[in-house]
């Protein structure tokens, strides 16, 4: 089964939160609500570089990604 390469979550166990899940790789869980990132990946120390110089464009990707499909349901 292929996979969108974004995802939104959910969990009654954290009412105000809002996840968006990235499913390829460095695939991650990103919490909008505080921007806390759980990487999914095991990293080596050069991946780890690379990492961080691109978590602000994921993050950036992933809000961009909520704010679409909240677009997409308030058109519904």
């Amino acid at each position: 089964m292929e996979f969108p390469k974004y995802l939104l979550g959910d969990n009654s166990d954290y009412p105000s939160a809002v996840f968006v899940i990235h499913t390829v790789f460095p695939r991650f869980i990103i919490n909008l609500e505080n921007d806390e990132v759980e990487w999914l990946e095991d990293f080596d120390s050069q991946d780890q570089e690379e990492l961080e110089s691109e978590t602000e464009n994921f993050i950036r990707e992933a809000s961009a990604f909520y704010d679409r499909e909240i677009e997409r349901y308030e058109d519904d």
